[in-house]
């Protein structure tokens, strides 16, 4: 049985210890067959890039001329190298660990990026060159391109760059003014591209860069304009991550039975598949999703380790990147960001362009935010019609890293400190199938709210409340807008084991604005009938026959008042 390959970005590592490899190496070739050979490529953290950047390293380089049959033998590109195997020095760089606490820290961990990389290239090929750790960064890179030339005459150069915008990105989030400082103007990071500009007419023949954003490409375009970027191109779509067929071979590899995989591919869809990386597609998008695969291997480790779901459906070490999400939200201000926040939170698509290059200058709008969220994983594209493309989040899991920041926003926003009650609530529902606790929870959010809110409320308002504060509850799967049948489910809560002892509730919310309620007080028992129509149309679809131990209950919003009837 292979080992899963979590955490695990060195590509001679995972092959020389066993570890499962996905096949990505027909993209080697593909990539020396287009015209460019300075290629930009972006995607979402987690989503298998450094490995990738590795198994390029291991393809290209000279010195391991020797060992490409060990390395790529059950390979694609071992069955089919190119010419070009095996023929280049190797320069690799990796931006993801600088530290971004200032703009001094930062040119300085970009500085020492640079030269610690250029001394284990002076070792690794045996330059004779010191590497002046002192010097500025440009001048540390035009130096050894000059002593590489003399040295090595007639031999060149492959760059490779890791995460060249992750500290772009950390700025971006939280300090916009060293943002803007360091990568505008005549910042040290533009500086330094206009050297590895200039490399390209010596001794570097080619460049991958890989990263999250386009956000520093416009910042340092008049120094290093020559990449091609192809994050959209429809042709490497699926260059990284995980296609449905790459998951179902991974749980054949590591002896997980077909039953089991019947049981397991809908909860790894449900939270790690969904992400488009092309605009240029159109139509039923379904066979070009992609899961996030670091996120699959999180969860199929854990799976294998403790023999059940994992009660955790997301790595920790992976959610406090993805918490970010609050100072990039900031980034747009008022109640831009709380309509966007609240359609993610809800599920509906949101119609907007995508930006293709980011500037230092850049106001953020909507627009703006969309674009980047989108390029960081937090958002994907879910159709295109007509040019227009449809936005929302691209899975569960992501859709619940929101809700905690909406929930927070909401807390604020009404004035609540308590904490929320998660065992007691828990308990009510999995064990008894009531929900006067968790409705508890909902009045109180209702009647917090200030006069301002009630302007713009209605059902769906109410329901996204209520989503999200069932899905901090941890134990229980929370669907909302489940399509059925005869229609759309408002709420599911579906405990996530021993479904045939725990209870399940279904939950059709209805909304009246207290003035139309002043006028006829009918509209109470007509939207409970309402209510009462739809429950029954969903009884004897399979997604609720699954469920032996079904409660159902209607829920009327009149202002922050509610009407709570099981049926």
């Amino acid at each position: 049985m292979k080992k899963l390959p979590k955490g695990i970005s060195n590509f001679e590592e995972l092959i020389c210890d066993g570890y499962y490899y996905v096949d990505k190496t027909m993209y080697i070739e593909k990539l020396e067959n287009l015209f460019d050979k300075r290629i930009m490529f972006l995607r979402p953290r987690k989503f298998g890039k450094t490995l990738f950047t590795s198994t390029l390293e291991n393809y290209y380089d000279i010195a391991k001329k020797d060992k490409f049959e060990v390395l790529f033998k059950d390979t694609y590109i071992g069955k089919n190298p190119t010419k070009l195997k095996n023929s280049y020095h190797i320069l690799r760089f990796n931006f993801s660990g600088i530290d971004t606490t200032n703009v001094e820290a930062t040119i300085k961990g970009f500085k020492n990026e640079i030269a610690s990389s250029i001394e284990l290239f002076v070792e690794r090929y045996g330059l004779d060159y010191y590497t002046n750790f002192e010097d500025e960064a440009e001048n540390i890179l035009s130096n050894f391109f000059k002593a590489f030339s003399i040295q090595r005459a007639g031999k060149k150069i492959y760059v490779i760059i890791d995460e060249y915008d992750h500290f772009a990105n950390e700025l971006l989030g939280f300090r916009t003014d060293d943002f803007k400082d360091i990568l505008s103007g005549n910042g040290k990071i533009r500086k330094w591209y206009e050297m590895l500009k200039k490399g390209t007419e010596t001794v570097v023949e080619r460049i991958f860069i890989t990263g999250v954003a386009p956000i520093t490409l416009d910042s340092t375009t008049s120094g290093f304009n020559i990449a091609n970027d192809i994050t959209k191109n429809v042709k490497f779509n699926d260059m990284l991550g995980f296609s449905k067929d790459d998951v179902l071979e991974i749980m054949n590899q590591v002896e997980i039975d077909k039953t089991k995989q019947a049981e397991l591919m809908p909860i790894i869809k449900q939270n790690y598949d969904g992400y488009i990386f092309s605009n240029l597609l159109e139509g039923d998008l379904e066979n070009y999703r992609m899961y996030n695969s670091n996120m699959t291997l999180y969860f199929l480790t854990e799976y294998i380790e403790q023999g059940k779901i994992p009660i955790n459906l997301i790595d920790t070490n992976i959610i406090s990147d993805y918490r970010k999400i609050e100072g990039l939200m900031d980034l747009c201000k008022g109640e831009e960001k709380y309509n966007l926040l609240e359609k993610i939170v809800a599920g509906d698509s949101i119609d907007s362009k995508l930006i293709d290059k980011f500037n230092t200058e850049i106001n953020f709008y909507e627009d703006e935010l969309i674009s980047l969220l989108y390029y960081l994983g937090y958002l994907t594209i879910k159709g295109n019609e007509l040019g227009i493309l449809e936005f929302g989040s691209p899975n569960e899991v992501i859709r619940k890293i929101y809700t905690e920041y909406f929930l927070v926003y909401l807390k604020q926003r009404a004035g609540i400190n308590e904490e929320l009650k998660v065992g007691k609530i828990t308990r009510e529902i999995l064990l008894e199938g009531k929900i006067n606790k968790v409705t508890e929870v909902l009045g109180q959010y209702l009647s917090n709210l200030s006069n301002r809110d009630y302007m713009k409320f209605d059902e769906k308002y109410v329901k996204v409340i209520f989503y999200s504060i069932c899905s901090m509850l941890g134990t229980m799967i929370v669907k909302s807008e489940l399509e059925l049948s005869s229609g759309y489910s408002d709420i599911i809560l579906i405990p996530r084991e021993k479904i045939a002892e725990r209870y399940g509730v279904l939950i059709e919310f209805k909304y009246i604005k207290q003035e139309d309620y002043e006028k006829d007080k009918r509209l109470l028992e007509k939207k409970k009938e309402e209510a009462r129509i739809q429950l029954e149309k969903y009884k004897d679809t399979e997604e609720i026959r699954i469920l032996p131990k079904l409660r159902k209950y209607i829920v009327v919003a009149i202002k922050d008042r509610l009407e709570i009837e099981e049926v």
